[in-house]
């Protein structure tokens, strides 16, 4: 007998009023997670960062979203109410952003913004909060957390300071992780530090992640399955393996447009969009 999913999301809908019009941004995504890697793809544009915020209630004003269903653990996320949230972000889901220098607060050091959520969400002492944040500095590779603890986001590299973000993320133990690009700002070396980081994380605590990037490479080599997203839908699900055997034409042009090292072109391909793909 199957687990029972971790996150189910039926016809998902975020809207923004304007100009006597809603615009849809993400448009009836329906899509169950497992304690595994799900990949999401798709330009900039395509919903994926937004699905990942609606999820976490965190679609800004006057956005609105909607669903037939949104639960995680068989709890009703669109039928909690604000305070009620605060035992949900943190605790349950935690995302961890593209780039930590717009996330970690620039006047208070690392550690004392990790020891901050694991006693929010665990309500332990400063004395056993500042140990589980020096040893989330470790797992995360960190090779001196305690220098690293008593440090400022700026004084950290764009890797270290990726790496203490996701520490942070991490410490209260959720059951859900939303990784939005946490790569692209990388170069490839500490890009690969990071994925080995998350993959070996993710395995240990058995959590569910949704990994939001628009590199097929890094999707289709880390995740387990993929969700292709074009102008707010889902347009194809496949697993990861196969994401070269996708059949969708969106997916295919997006494939096609790729760089590659071993097939260089002088000019990369241009997607050319069909309007019946909306449909």
């Amino acid at each position: 007998m199957s687990a029972a999913p971790l996150l189910e999301v039926e016809a998902l809908d975020v809207a923004f009023p304007g100009r006597g019009r809603l615009t849809h941004a993400v448009r009836g995504v329906s899509f169950a997670l497992g304690r595994e890697r799900l990949g999401i793809v798709g330009e900039s544009g395509s919903g994926k960062s937004t699905t990942g915020r609606a999820i976490l209630g965190l679609v800004p004003w006057p956005g609105m979203v909607s669903a037939k269903r949104l639960t995680l653990g068989g709890i009703d996320l669109m039928a909690l109410r604000p305070h009620e949230w605060l035992g949900i972000r943190g605790r349950r889901i935690s995302m961890v952003m593209q780039d930590p220098k717009y996330s970690l607060n620039p006047v208070v050091k690392i550690g004392e913004q990790i020891m901050e959520t694991y006693r929010l969400h665990r309500r332990g002492s400063r004395r056993e909060a500042r140990r589980r944040a020096l040893d989330m500095l470790d797992a995360v590779r960190i090779r001196d957390p305690d220098l690293v603890f008593h440090r400022y986001p700026h004084q950290l590299s764009g890797g270290m300071g990726q790496r203490a973000m996701i520490a942070m993320m991490l410490i209260a133990e959720p059951d859900l992780l939303i990784a939005d690009e946490p790569t692209s700002a990388l170069d490839v070396t500490v890009q690969n530090h990071v994925l080995g980081i998350l993959d070996e994380l993710v395995a240990e605590r058995g959590m569910g992640l949704i990994f939001i990037s628009h590199n097929l490479t890094i999707v289709s080599s880390f995740c387990d399955r993929v969700l292709v997203m074009y102008g707010g839908r889902i347009v194809e699900e496949c697993a990861a393996s196969g994401l070269a055997a996708a059949r969708h034409p969106y997916t295919r042009a997006l494939i096609a447009a790729a760089p590659s090292i071993d097939r260089p072109k002088a000019e990369l391909t241009t997607i050319t969009r069909d309007p019946a793909w909306l449909q």
